[in-house]
């Protein structure tokens, strides 16, 4: 997709600006129409007890609001977990264990890249991936796990789980769910949520920058931002002013081909990417390139008690 179309997207979908507004109440007809099916499967649905306890870490709307870290901070404070993901991205169809506990099993292309990321960052975690999450589920009890983290799980209405949502630090100005704006569920659906969690109120993200193992406490002057995540624009608060940005994409697989252009193009850069990225672009042994590696901190009142009593009405003898 093209960088400035992907961009607009993104922009219509959160910010828009007057012309993406006046698109946005065209489209009203269809979110209308969207907004009943969604209604209709969360009022139809019938709720399946796995006899396991299931911690869903999702949002409401569409492309990244921190899920993948949040994952990976609250999965990691537990024994036995599986988590399990659709595994947007990967070339690869059903279901794979792309990790258990901490032995990678699958490489990128078969996991996807937050498989991938959640498998290095979870050395004894179990990391399944499944368009069904319930043969999921299951696979991860066969396998031993005693806690299931869910991945994006928040419409998975037929699994009895416990629902954490994240909401961005900055709420989008469009309001509209799909196609007019950027949620997929109505922003009333927060109620419904277990755990409500909100970046800048409950936690904030701290980034560290990496190269060869090394952390930097200066940057290159010359930096150049490759990524394929949701809403890139976000990162660019974490790097210096003037650093360029190639944005693909969300799960965009690199290519020799593109990296060839991108060096050709931007001859004396240093490449900062994220995580999620540099699981794909390892395979090119770029040089000199950085990672940005996020952390997350939490700040106050987030109520992650809920989380272990929850747990615990499963665990208890």
């Amino acid at each position: 997709m093209n960088q400035k179309f992907f961009l607009w997207v993104e922009e219509y979908l959160f910010f828009p600006n007057f012309f993406q507004r006046i698109i946005s109440f065209i489209l009203l007809p269809l979110t209308f129409i969207y907004m009943l099916i969604i209604a209709f499967k969360r009022a139809s649905a019938k709720t399946i007890d796995f006899g396991i306890p299931i911690i869903s870490i999702g949002n409401i709307i569409v492309g990244g609001s921190g899920k993948t870290p949040m994952t990976i901070e609250l999965a990691g404070k537990y024994d036995d977990v599986a988590v399990i993901l659709r595994g947007y991205g990967r070339e690869s169809k059903g279901l794979f264990v792309v990790s258990n506990r901490g032995k990678i099993l699958e490489d990128v292309k078969t996991s996807g890249d937050e498989a991938m990321l959640l498998s290095n960052s979870l050395p004894n975690a179990t990391v399944i991936v499944s368009e069904d999450r319930k043969k999921a589920i299951l696979k991860a009890k066969e396998l031993g796990c005693k806690i299931v983290f869910l991945d994006d799980g928040f419409s998975k209405y037929d699994i009895k789980k416990f629902d954490v949502l994240i909401r961005p630090k900055e709420e989008p100005t469009n309001i509209f769910c799909l196609p007019s704006g950027g949620y997929r569920e109505p922003k009333m659906a927060y109620s419904f949520a277990d755990l409500e969690i909100k970046e800048g109120v409950n936690f904030k993200r701290v980034v560290t920058f990496v190269r060869d193992g090394d952390i930097l406490n200066v940057l290159p002057l010359k930096l150049l931002f490759l990524t394929a995540i949701s809403k890139p624009k976000r990162v660019l608060e974490f790097l210096p002013k003037g650093t360029k940005m190639e944005a693909f994409e969300d799960h965009h697989d690199f290519t020799l081909e593109e990296l060839n252009t991108i060096k050709d193009k931007y001859e004396g850069y240093t490449i900062v990417t994220t995580s999620k990225d540099f699981v794909k672009l390892e395979k090119f042994n770029i040089e000199d390139i950085i990672l940005m590696d996020l952390k997350l901190e939490f700040i106050n009142s987030a109520n992650f008690k809920l989380i272990d009593e929850y747990i615990n009405q499963y665990l208890k003898p």
